[in-house]
C-alpha cells in the first residue's frame, strides 16, 4: 500500500476527543482470531451465536473454527494467502472468518447478496486462492462461478480441531472488505489485525457492552459495520443473535423473542422498522442500546426512535469503511442535538479543513480528515487510490507518530462546542441558484412533513439553477404527494425546493443496506 508523498498542507486545529481511549485486549501474538480462543477458554459453555436454525457455544465456535483452519492449512493455504468466504451469515460464516485469521491468511468476506459477476470480480481482484462456501448457497446462484479459486464446501469439513492462532504483527493484513458503491465495482479496503482490534475494543468500550448482552446481527459480515457486531460480541463474550429476514415485522418479532439488548442498523432499516406498528406501540423491554451508522438518520426519525424505544440509549455514529468509525453522539445529547454526528470517538483525532488545507472555523463547511489507530492500511491492489485518500497528516511536521490520515470526502461543519454535523459527500454537494446545499438538509424537511417513510435526494443539470433537486420518496400509507409538495413550498426556501418529486413503492438498497441510488433513479415501475 502506498501513501502519497505530496507536501503537507498548512497546520490545522484538531478536534480532540474528551474521552479516554479504551484498552485494546492483548491477544496471543497480535492475531485477531485469538479473541475467540480467549473467549472460549473463559466462557466455553456460554452462548456465542444464535441463528434461526442453530445455536453455538463459544467452545463449539472455536472448535469449528479450528477444524476449518486445519483443513485450510492441509489444503496448502499459507500466511498472507487470500481466502474468500461466501456463506449465509451465521455460525459457519463466523467460524470461517476466525479460521482464516488463525493461520495468518487474509479473509475476504463476500456479501450473500452478490451475484456471480460481483463474486468473480472480488475473487479475481483479491487474488483469492480458495472460496469457503456451501453447495446450497452456490445452487441459489443463476449460473456457476467462473473462477480459478478452489471452491471448498464447508459442510464437508469436520467440527473439531486443535489449531492455535499463529503470531501476527499488528500491521499484518487480516481482512479485505469490499465496499458496495451505487455505481461501478467495489473497492477492497485492507485492514490489519491491529486496526481491527483497536476498533472493536474502542467501540465496545464506549457503548459499554458486557457479556450479558444479546447483540443483534442485522447487517452483513462483509461490511465493516456488520463485522463489528460479530467482533464486539466475541470481544466481550456476549451472544450474537443472527436475523437474516428481509421483512421488518419479522425482525421486530425476533428482537423481542430473543430478548435482544443491542441493535445496530443503517438509516434505511431503521426507517423500515419505524413503519412496523408493534415497534412503535410496544417497546422492546430488553433493548438498551440502539446504534445508527452508515448514513444520516433524519432528526424526525431519531425522535420517533426515542419515543418508540424509551428504554434504549441511542448512539448516533459516523464512520466510513476506510476509518472503521470516527465519531459518535453520546445518548445524553440525543434530545438536544439529534442531527449531530457527535464528537470523535476515543483515541481519534478529527480535523475539518478547507479546500486549501487551512483550518475551518466553527460554522464553516470543510472536509473531515480522520487520524487514529483504526485507519485501514489502504486499498488492495490500488496504490493510486490509496495515495489519494490515505495521506500524510497535515501536522506531521509538528508531531511525532501522527503520519497518516484519511481524507474522507465528507463535508462537515462543527459548532463552537466541537460537535460535528454532516453536510454532504464532497461529490454530492448541490449547487443551486448560487447556494451550496447538503442533500440531508432537504431530506430532514421531507421527513418533517409526516408524509413519507423513505427519501433520497439526487440532482440533474439545469442551465439556470446550476443543479435541479429531484426527490425520490416512498409515501406512508396515508401520505399525500399534494400535501408533501405544499409542505416543501412552505418550509423550504426556493433554492432548496425539489424541482420534481418522484414516487417509488420502496427505495432499493445495496448489500450494505444503504440506498442504491442508480436503481432508485432508473426504477421503471413507481407505484
Amino acid at each position: 500500500m502506498s501513501v502519497s508523498s505530496a507536501a503537507p498542507a498548512p497546520p490545522v486545529t484538531p478536534i480532540l476527543t474528551p474521552f479516554s481511549p479504551a484498552p485494546v485486549r492483548t491477544t496471543a501474538g497480535g492475531n485477531l482470531s485469538a479473541i475467540l480462543w480467549d473467549a472460549a477458554a473463559a466462557r466455553g459453555a456460554d452462548s456465542a451465536i444464535v441463528a434461526c436454525d442453530c445455536a453455538w457455544s463459544y467452545g463449539e465456535l472455536r472448535a469449528r473454527a479450528s477444524a476449518i483452519a486445519e483443513y485450510l492449512a492441509a489444503f496448502g493455504i499459507e500466511r498472507g494467502d487470500r481466502v474468500a468466504i461466501f456463506l449465509d451469515r451465521g455460525g459457519d460464516a463466523a467460524a470461517s472468518i476466525f479460521a482464516v485469521h488463525a493461520i495468518g491468511a487474509i479473509g475476504v468476506v463476500i456479501s450473500e447478496r452478490f451475484r456471480p459477476r460481483q463474486i468473480e470480480y472480488v475473487l479475481t481482484h483479491s487474488g483469492a486462492r480458495a472460496l469457503l462456501t456451501s453447495s446450497q448457497i452456490l445452487e441459489r446462484q443463476p449460473r456457476p462461478l467462473d473462477t480459478t479459486a478452489a471452491l471448498i464446501d464447508v459442510e464437508t469439513i469436520g467440527i473439531d480441531g486443535s489449531v492455535v492462532p499463529v503470531s501476527c504483527a499488528g500491521a499484518d493484513i487480516a481482512q479485505i472488505l469490499y465496499t458496495s458503491g451505487s455505481t461501478g465495482m467495489p473497492k477492497g479496503v485492507a485492514f490489519s489485525h491491529g486496526s481491527l482490534l483497536s476498533g472493536v475494543a474502542t467501540v465496545a468500550g464506549y457503548l459499554g457492552l458486557v457479556a450479558e448482552d444479546r447483540i443483534a446481527s442485522l447487517l452483513p459480515f462483509s461490511s465493516v459495520y456488520g463485522l463489528n457486531q460479530l467482533l464486539s460480541a466475541v470481544q466481550v463474550g456476549a451472544t450474537l443473535v443472527v436475523e437474516n429476514s428481509p421483512l421488518p415485522i419479522q425482525i421486530v418479532e425476533r428482537l423481542r423473542d430473543e430478548r435482544v439488548t443491542v441493535a445496530a442498523a443503517v438509516p434505511p432499516l431503521w426507517l423500515q422498522l419505524l413503519g412496523v406498528p408493534s415497534f412503535i406501540a410496544e417497546p422492546i423491554a430488553t433493548l438498551r442500546i440502539i446504534q445508527n451508522a452508515g448514513g444520516h438518520c433524519p432528526r424526525d426519525a431519531v425522535r420517533q426512535l426515542r419515543a418508540a424505544q424509551p428504554g434504549a440509549s441511542i448512539f448516533l455514529q459516523y464512520g466510513m469503511t476506510e476509518t472503521f468509525r470516527s465519531t459518535f453522539l453520546p445518548p445524553a445529547y440525543i434530545d438536544e442535538r439529534p442531527d449531530s454526528m457527535g464528537r470523535p470517538m476515543p483515541g481519534v483525532e478529527i480535523l475539518v479543513v478547507a479546500d486549501d488545507g487551512s483550518p475551518c472555523a466553527a460554522g464553516e463547511i470543510g472536509e473531515l480528515v480522520h487520524s487514529g489507530p483504526t485507519i485501514a492500511s489502504g486499498y488492495w491492489a490500488d496504490p493510486e487510490g490509496t495515495a489519494r485518500v490515505f495521506r500524510p497528516h497535515p501536522c506531521a511536521a509538528e508531531r511525532v507518530g501522527a503520519t497518516r490520515v484519511v481524507y474522507s470526502g465528507d463535508m462537515v461543519r462543527r459548532d463552537a462546542e466541537g460537535f460535528l454535523y454532516f453536510v454532504s459527500r464532497r461529490d454530492r454537494m448541490i449547487k443551486s441558484l448560487g447556494f451550496r446545499i447538503g442533500p440531508d438538509e432537504v431530506v430532514d424537511v421531507l421527513f418533517a412533513s409526516g408524509a413519507i417513510g423513505e427519501a433520497v435526494i439526487m440532482t440533474e443539470p439545469d442551465v439556470q439553477r446550476g443543479e435541479r433537486i429531484i426527490a425520490y420518496v416512498a409515501l406512508k400509507e396515508n401520505g399525500s404527494l399534494t400535501a408533501l409538495r405544499q409542505f416543501c413550498r412552505t418550509e423550504l426556501p426556493r433554492h432548496m425546493q425539489p424541482a420534481r418529486i418522484e414516487l417509488r413503492a420502496s427505495l432499493a438498497r445495496l448489500p450494505s443496506g444503504k440506498y442504491d441510488l442508480e436503481t432508485i433513479r432508473t426504477d421503471p415501475s413507481p407505484p
